[in-house]
């Protein structure tokens, strides 16, 4: 019983040095552990870039419900604002296309004649 015992535990050995250093006899090239960064360079992030990302798990890495749910709250929080900014940058320009101005600049309170303060 020992030496079956014996054989079998070299051939398990064997097998699994065979499974890990694969026909050529040494180990497989490691892949990459980065993300593979698609989100555009050339214009702001939105709803669907953040949607779009999937980061890399490890054996002993990240938990990743966490992280999906930090990327959906980022995506949410994006998304409304891009939608603040844009009813903004609308109610802006139909401010202009009535021909309404706002001054920026302080106005200077009444002098004492026009408030009336002139007989007292």
């Amino acid at each position: 019983m020992f030496w079956f015992m014996l054989i079998a535990l070299v051939a398990v050995v064997a097998a699994v040095a065979m499974a890990v250093l694969g026909d050529g006899g040494s180990l497989r090239d490691a892949g990459t552990d980065r993300l593979d960064d698609r989100l555009p360079a050339d214009r702001p992030l939105i709803r669907s870039d953040i949607d779009a990302v999937r980061l890399p798990t490890a054996v002993r890495g990240y938990r990743m419900l966490d992280v999906d749910e930090v990327l959906d709250r980022l995506g949410a929080e994006l998304a409304e604002r891009d939608a603040r900014i844009a009813e903004l940058e609308s109610s802006l320009a139909g401010v202009y296309a009535h021909g309404s101005t706002m001054s920026l600049t302080k106005q200077e309170p009444p002098a004492a004649d026009e408030r009336g303060d002139a007989g007292e």
